[in-house]
C-alpha cells in the first residue's frame, strides 16, 4: 500500500480567514472520496500546536499501488481540488511511503 502525505502552509492572514481556507481545503479533498475509486482512505487534519513553523493542514491518503496513486493525481476531480488549494497556501511538502 502507498500512503500519500501532503502538508500545506496557509497564506498569512487573519485567523478567521485561515480557518475558512483550511475548511475549504478539507471540503475539496474529502469530496474526492466518493468520486475517485482508487482512494482506500483519506483524511484531512489541521495542526493544533499553533507553532508558526509548522504546516497548517495535512492530507493522509492510502492507495493500493503507485498506479492507483497516479490515477488519483491525474483525475479531473483531483485537479479541480488542487485549484482550490493553490491560491490558499504558501508552501507544500509531500512524501509517498510504502506501508504494510
Amino acid at each position: 500500500m502507498i500512503r500519500h502525505i501532503v502538508s500545506w502552509k496557509l497564506k498569512p492572514g487573519e485567523s478567521a480567514a485561515r480557518e475558512k481556507a483550511a475548511a475549504e481545503i478539507a471540503e475539496a479533498l474529502e469530496g474526492l472520496i466518493p468520486v475517485i475509486p482508487e482512494i482506500i482512505a483519506l483524511s484531512v487534519s489541521r495542526d493544533v500546536s499553533g507553532q508558526e513553523k509548522n504546516h497548517d493542514v495535512v492530507l493522509i491518503a492510502d492507495f493500493a499501488s503507485f498506479d492507483d496513486l497516479e490515477a488519483y493525481l491525474v483525475h479531473p476531480a483531483h485537479i479541480r481540488a488542487a485549484g482550490v488549494i493553490g491560491p490558499r497556501v504558501s508552501a507544500r511538502a509531500c512524501v509517498d511511503v510504502a506501508v504494510d
